[in-house]
């Protein structure tokens, strides 16, 4: 037996040791997505984090591991889940040993400790020889791929809403708003899809409200929404041909950033820099985050390769005639509409009323190592009627007209235990954005980042969504500080501390104001199955005060927000989960107003093909603003965080059940029951009475 094998075998008798004591039980069929964003991620609570693309991220990543034997330095970035530090330190074991011949070889590499191998296990494989070297007939391979399934869903609220009630008329005669469409939400996908092979995957999606129906003239094809992707990939120098829907992603996602966007959270090191992705299928169910049409990336030499894309498609909008007969236009548009909602005779009339057309490229340059990477974007963005932002002093510098071309140009470094990023934009009405960082580990168990970013008034990016306070990159200027430390074995303390400014006015602030964001996490492992943590976070915003004056005076509005959440398995078929967590929400003047929630979440595995899981929790807040956002586990490919505010109680059991090899079934019912309130919701979603409840189903057979 060679040395590297004793060594195989002595770091696999190592590991099942060490799990044996962590009480290791089998990992599940599919991972536990909701404890993994939740122990890398803040409980942000906001209503404008992209969970579903973060889902769908995820979950791509396990249906096709990543190779750890063939991943460059940009794949293992795209995971998240790695600091730069474990990244070269791999890299370099790849180089000075040869492939990797098991996952438990990551322990005999500097920097992998048994959380970081648990953590990835599920997204990463080892394979020895290349999977796709013999390909056959591309029909045969997708035709035996066992990544092959289909879903249906079916999803709708119990009780009854006046959205849905017939036709009527309100009491001037006018005709009563209603949704054209029935109260259930319906969706259907098939995807099938080898990692570094191909991907193939079409979705169709009906929402609540909407309807079933076939309309040319509305280009309404049964259902509301419909995408579809076709891409191959490792065709010789051809990396990747994709066809239908596609997201891209370059540099720190300035210009261009697909579903690996993340932002501010408790992990305040590996999320804070982007990697450049490249193309990458897209199969989710926003309705206007991807690009519709072509995509290709070629290797122009080993070290250079060259991405060209096309896109058109339609987008929502709101059209509006010019009242001045002058005008260079006749119509126009105020903004995107971004919901996907197709409801209503309005939101009907504003679907895919705009025609979107997308040029642009990349090139790229990496070195052999990887340690230095370069490259030029350029997207050019044209629409066939011009934007006309609303007559508000705060929408002076928003974009207008019909055309916007933004290009950048990106960098990353490694030295030694440094990594320096960074990406610098120009938009074609001359506003400029830039981001730029540095990930530095001090000593095995010390990591700090830091990162600079400004866009200015006038910077104008419609697919890019670098870091930021604001929803999109524009009108901001920040100095965001990051640190972590492992003081010991099983002990973590993550921090950050983000400074901005808004130099011009924006939406509820109606003079330039300035802010700042801190997060604490002290998070405890003492097992491999469990996991504590205490964690506070505090912003202050500033938002225009209630006042008489005739000016706009924005006042310091602080957000102060605390979790503690326990995680433990104490059998191998019992999980149980605990989560306490709490808002005060303070203005300029004014008492303190709080927000609670208390929540148990029991999962049980009684037989290995049924998995049950429930959850009671107790809500109690004082108004809106002191909401509550809490992640819930749903149906596979879907998420719940629901806004809980008032008072009341919230529950919800789900089941899932292996009926055979090819059929799974999941059924979700939950219910929130509201105290002293004698309704529920507002408009065309008012129900009558003081609880909603929900259920969801999902049957997925696997070919």
């Amino acid at each position: 037996m060679s040395p590297r094998q004793l060594l195989m075998t002595a770091g696999a008798l190592l590991l099942t040791a060490a799990a044996a004591r962590a009480q290791d039980y089998p990992r599940p069929a599919v991972p536990d997505l909701d404890r993994l964003t939740q122990e890398l991620f803040a409980e942000i609570q906001s209503d404008q984090v992209p969970y579903e693309d973060l889902y769908e991220t995820l979950l791509q990543y396990y249906q096709t591991p990543l190779n750890l034997n063939t991943a460059t330095r940009e794949d293992l970035r795209g995971l998240l889940l790695l600091s730069e530090t474990q990244i070269t330190s791999l890299l370099e074991h790849r180089q000075r040993n040869g492939a990797l011949l098991s996952l438990y070889e990551l322990q005999s590499i500097q920097s992998f400790d048994l959380r970081t191998i648990y953590r990835v296990a599920p997204f990463v494989s080892v394979l020895t020889t290349a999977p796709n070297a013999a390909r056959g007939p591309l029909w045969q391979r997708i035709w035996q791929e066992d990544n092959n399934a289909l879903f249906v869903r079916y999803q709708r609220t119990l009780q009854g809403q006046p959205g849905y009630l017939p036709p009527d008329t309100t009491s001037t005669g006018a005709p009563a708003s209603r949704y054209l469409g029935s109260p259930d939400k319906l969706l259907v996908r098939y995807r099938v899809s080898r990692s570094k092979d191909f991907s193939l995957g079409l979705t169709a999606e009906k929402d609540a409200g909407e309807q079933l129906t076939w309309d040319p003239k509305t280009r309404r094809y049964g259902a509301d929404f419909y995408s579809g992707h076709f891409v191959l990939q490792e065709r010789g120098r051809l990396k990747t041909l994709a066809v239908g829907d596609y997201q891209l992603q370059y540099g720190q996602g300035l210009l261009l950033s697909s579903g690996l966007a993340v932002g501010k959270g408790a992990e305040t090191i590996t999320t804070l820099r982007r990697s450049s992705v490249g193309v990458r299928p897209y199969s989710s169910v926003l309705e206007s985050t991807f690009f519709r049409g072509a995509a290709a990336t070629v290797a122009v030499t080993g070290t250079v390769r060259a991405t060209a894309f096309a896109s058109r498609k339609r987008v929502d909008a709101s059209l509006q005639a010019a009242r001045d007969s002058l005008a260079d236009f006749s119509e126009f548009t105020s903004g995107l509409l971004l919901t996907g909602m197709h409801r209503t005779p309005t939101e009907l009339a504003n679907r895919q009323a705009l025609r979107e057309t997308v040029l642009g490229g990349n090139i790229s340059y990496a070195s052999s190592g990887g340690d230095l990477q370069a490259g030029v974007t350029a997207v050019n963005t044209l629409f066939d009627k011009p934007l006309q932002r609303r007559d508000e002093p705060y929408n002076a510098f928003e974009l207008r007209g019909r055309r916007n071309l933004a290009i950048s140009a990106n960098y990353s470094y490694v030295w030694r235990n440094l990594l320096l990023f960074g990406e610098t934009a120009r938009s074609s009405g001359g506003g400029l954005g830039t981001v730029n960082g540095v990930l530095a580990s001090l000593a095995p168990n010390v990591d700090v980042s830091a990162l600079y970013r400004h866009y200015a008034r006038d910077f104008h990016t419609l697919y890019g969504n670098a870091l930021s306070e604001n929803t999109r990159n524009i009108n901001e200027s920040g100095l965001y500080l990051g640190l972590k430390l492992r003081p010991a074995a099983r002990w973590e303390v993550s921090a950050y501390y983000d400074r901005f400014r808004f130099p011009w006015l924006r939406y509820q602030a109606g003079a330039p104001s300035t802010g700042h964001d801190w997060l604490v996490r002290l998070a405890f492992s003492p097992t491999k199955t469990s996991l504590l943590y205490a964690q506070i976070r505090q912003r202050t915003k500033a938002y225009d005060a209630d006042t008489l004056r005739p000016a706009p005076l924005p006042v310091p509005t602080r957000r102060r927000s605390f979790l503690l959440f326990y995680d433990a398995s104490p059998t191998t078929f019992l999980s149980l989960r605990t989560r306490v967590q709490g808002s005060e929400y303070r203005e300029d003047v004014g008492p303190a107003r709080h927000g609670y929630v208390l929540a148990q979440d029991v999962t049980v595995q009684p037989l290995q093909r049924l998995r049950l899981t429930a959850r009671y929790a107790l809500f109690d807040t004082d108004d809106y603003d002191t909401r509550q956002y809490v992640f819930e586990q749903d149906v596979l490919y879907a998420f719940s965080v629901p806004v809980l505010y008032g008072q009341g109680t919230r529950t919800y059991v789900l089941v899932q059940a292996d009926l055979n090899r090819h059929l799974t079934l999941w059924l979700r019912y939950a219910d929130t029951h509201y105290r002293h309130q004698r309704t529920v919701g507002s408009g065309l979603e008012e129900i009558q009475g003081s609880r909603r409840s929900d259920v969801h189903a999902q049957l997925r057979y696997r070919f």
